[in-house]
């Protein structure tokens, strides 16, 4: 009886996120591309020290299509150290792919160099892949361009809706073919693709976009001809056919994004391929943690000592400190922000934000007091103040006088 192959499966790894960072002086980098870095390496060795027989990398290497020299060179270097072990399938993400066909993605440069066990994913394919525990059937669906899979006869006199349409029903039939085409292998089968299914639960990944996302439904890749369907694109991990067969998975990011992601488990999937009866398990990478402390100071005659004792009960070291103040305008001055600034200093990188509660405009008559002139000021105040309608016109005649000679001079 032969053992299941065993595949590791990552994505979404966004070299050059700055968010949150600070400059690390040893590397003349941000901190924060540190830290994406540092869980790439985390999922290698994994993947090495577990003898992985084949590694996917579902797309979004960078965070921008044209990454500068240092980040392309880390990057690299990386995926080198995985693919001396196993074959590996770099998928062209949205962060890959440039907006113009024309145009090299930020990925083929594996495919120019012939990097030994790399395959590049640019194009929708698949092929039999041998590995150490036997052989897979490997299908591919990178980022669904536009410009890429409609041709310029589809585009004439066509809405964006329309565009749209033919974009889904050519990734439609695209991975149909795939399908079709795997069923004739004895052999497990996966899918690799970077899109978003229409089911899947949303990320931060929005506020990273690059371009109109188009995406399909749950039922397109539900198909038994599958072992594994391994996804990018979608930051948050997740089994988009939860309990059923085959699994439907996003891997999610690697590291934290923003603090929409701040509750999120961060990491890579592990699975074991076997024909009809793969199974696999999210593992966790240890991403920097990041926590927002809220406190409500309105009512608290010392704001800064309530601000101080919600920090110390966080342990606070290197996290990502987001400090969230409610306080009522006339206690502001009552901050004594060195010290708040002080409690913050084992953080990672913190903000504070105040939310400051004024104090109700003063109202005459149902209006803002503010809003109102000098003449129906007083007005409101005469009438307050009981004076006959006679003698209120008489006062206002008067004061109008003075008024109008006020502006004169």
């Amino acid at each position: 009886m032969s053992n299941p192959i065993r595949l590791l499966h990552f994505a979404d790894v966004h070299v050059g996120m700055e968010n949150y960072g600070r400059l690390d002086l040893d590397s003349g980098t941000s901190t924060r591309v540190r830290d994406f870095l540092d869980r790439m390496d985390e999922v290698i060795d994994y993947g090495i020290n577990n003898k992985a027989d084949i590694a996917i990398f579902a797309g979004d290497a960078f965070k921008t299509r044209d990454p500068n020299p240092t980040q392309q060179r880390e990057f690299a270097t990386r995926l080198k150290r995985l693919a001396d072990h196993m074959p590996l399938l770099v998928l062209v993400g949205n962060h890959d792919v440039p907006g113009m066909a024309s145009k090299a993605s930020s990925v083929d440069i594996f495919k120019a160099l012939d990097v030994p066990n790399v395959i590049v994913g640019n194009e929708p394919t698949g092929e039999v892949v041998d590995t150490r525990s036997g052989p897979v059937f490997l299908a591919w669906m990178p980022y669904p361009m536009r410009n890429r899979l409609l041709t310029k006869d589809q585009y004439q006199g066509k809405s964006l809706h329309d565009l749209d349409l033919a974009l889904q029903t050519a990734v439609v039939t695209i991975i149909k073919d795939l399908a079709g085409k795997a069923i004739e292998y004895d052999m497990p089968r996966v899918l690799s693709s970077h899109l978003s299914v229409s089911e899947a639960k949303l990320g931060s990944e929005r506020s990273v976009m690059l371009g109109k996302d188009v995406s399909i439904g749950k039922s397109v890749l539900n198909d038994q001809v599958w072992d594994y369907v391994a996804l990018g694109h979608i930051h948050k991990h997740q089994d988009v056919n939860s309990g059923s067969y085959p699994g439907i998975v996003y891997s999610g990011s690697l590291e934290r994004i923003d603090f929409g992601e701040e509750k999120d488990s961060k990491g890579f999937c592990w699975i074991e391929l076997e024909r009809e009866k793969t199974v696999w398990k999210f593992v966790q990478v240890d991403a920097r943690p990041f926590l927002t402390i809220r406190v409500d100071v309105r009512d608290h005659e010392e704001p800064t000592t309530a601000i101080l004792s919600s920090i110390s009960a966080h342990d606070i070291k290197d996290v990502v400190i987001r400090l969230m103040i409610n306080i009522k305008s006339q206690n502001v001055q009552l901050l004594r922000d060195n010290d708040i600034v002080a409690a913050l200093s084992d953080a990672h990188s913190y903000s504070i934000n105040k939310d400051v509660e004024h104090e109700a405009r003063t109202r005459i008559g149902g209006v803002a007091a503010e809003t109102l002139s000098a003449e129906e000021l007083l007005k409101h105040y005469l009438v307050d103040k009981g004076y006959m309608p006679e003698r209120i016109k008489t006062l206002l005649t008067a004061a109008n006088n003075i008024f109008q000679n006020d502006t004169k001079s």
